[in-house]
């Protein structure tokens, strides 16, 4: 590429480039998630904490999508197309802006959901169509600079227009929230399918394996951050209702182990080996992410929830909110397990049995909280949870990866 540029032809990059990474742009981009991640967090705590789990899971669901899916879109358009020219530079400010317009919304979004009358989504819609009008953009310089995969980018481009129409549409239509949701669910559905077809009738783009798997890598770092985050308030608790005791380095530790343990679960796995081998099985592997994102966000706001339990501020008891991070720890390493077994499309019996012993250690810790455990300590066994894949993938699990990869890789 060609360096102190202004303008260079979006012809696709090299899907075999050596030593490819992130760029200071990609990862100034990711920044802005950390805001709306924190506000999705912040919010399904909030409701959780009132033990209004309806609302707390319907605005945590649409506040996701909009957030995850306009990432994703840039993450793989940037993986074939980055030319870090003044054009894609500026494209990409738009799309950050709309992401910090998106997060401005979500509290009006949540509360017109606990409401229960009318959605209030004006905002976040239009966080996310301008975030979508910048993605339309760069595919329509696709179009023009790539004449090989042109068709590609009109395809991508006029899905996304299509949906905007959509959304926009529902913020004038004021219908009741169910009737919403059910319009929502269908526009979701319809941009999911636009890459698929895309790529499936008209051609492939070049996106670069390694890179894209180290993109939703370092986005599901950014997003444990609300899991530290959720631990920091969780202390804070701890030392304003009882001072700096033993409950305090319990918390400490489990929260941060926690978030160490997923993290290794994630990143134990070699994505990018396996997509270059198989980048027909990138879509689940790809759409399934935006659940194991909102996943984290969940476990952050269930130890927000924790906070509020352990400072007495919370309609809600211990087990709740032990619940509330033990279920989304689950999905997390349910998500991880499926995406696994997908990409390289085998099971190992040995997988199996970590597997239970993640769900037979979760339920332990809610049951010794309901039994009259601390929270503190509840915290802290549910962070054996990751730790029992880790322990068992690093000492047996490890022979097995290694020869599923080996099957999984043969055909490269």
């Amino acid at each position: 590429m060609t360096v102190n540029h202004l303008f260079t032809r979006m012809t696709g990059r090299d899907p075999q480039e050596a030593h490819r990474s992130a760029t200071p742009l990609e990862l100034l981009f990711d920044l802005v998630f950390v805001v709306a991640f924190s506000q999705v967090g912040t919010q399904m705590a909030h409701y959780l904490e009132l033990g209004h789990t309806d609302t707390a899971l319907m605005g945590w669901w649409f506040a996701t999508f909009a957030t995850a899916w306009a990432w994703i879109n840039y993450a793989w358009l940037a993986s074939a197309y980055d030319t870090d020219d003044v054009y894609f530079r500026i494209a990409t400010m738009v799309i950050m802006i709309g992401v910090l317009i998106v997060a401005l919304g979500v509290p009006d979004t949540f509360h017109s959901i606990d409401e229960g009358l009318i959605l209030d989504n004006t905002v976040v819609v239009a966080g996310y169509v301008i975030m979508r009008i910048a993605t339309i953009a760069l595919w329509l310089r696709v179009a023009r600079d790539d004449p090989h995969r042109r068709r590609t980018a009109l395809a991508y481009a006029g899905n996304i227009a299509i949906a905007q129409v959509g959304w926009i549409a529902l913020i004038f239509l004021s219908l009741p929230i169910s009737t919403t949701f059910t319009i929502s669910l269908i526009l979701v559905l319809f941009e999911l399918a636009g890459p698929v077809f895309a790529e499936l009738r008209f051609g492939r783009t070049p996106w670069h394996p390694h890179h894209i798997a180290e993109r939703y890598g370092l986005l599901l770092i950014i997003t444990l951050g609300e899991v530290i985050l959720g631990t920091i308030l969780a202390i804070s608790a701890v030392v304003e209702d009882q001072g700096w005791t033993f409950e305090t380095a319990v918390v400490a530790f489990g929260g941060v182990a926690l978030a160490f343990g997923m993290w290794w679960m994630y990143f134990a796995i070699p994505w990018g080996m396996v997509l270059k081998a198989h980048r027909d099985r990138a879509w689940g592997w790809g759409y399934l992410q935006i659940l194991m994102f909102g996943s984290v966000v969940a476990v952050g706001a269930g130890l927000h929830v924790a906070a509020y339990v352990i400072s007495h501020e919370a309609h809600v008891d211990a087990v709740f909110a032990a619940l509330t991070i033990a279920i989304p720890v689950l999905a997390f390493e349910t998500l991880l397990f499926v995406l696994y077994s997908l990409l390289l499309l085998q099971v190992d019996v040995f997988h199996v049995w970590l597997y239970l012993g993640v769900i037979a250690v979760l339920a332990v810790a809610v049951g010794a909280v309901a039994l009259g455990a601390s929270l503190g300590l509840g915290i802290l066994l549910i962070a054996l949870s990751p730790v029992v894949v880790v322990v068992g993938y690093e000492t047996v699990g490890w022979r097995h990866g290694q020869e599923m990869l080996a099957r999984a890789t043969a055909a490269e």
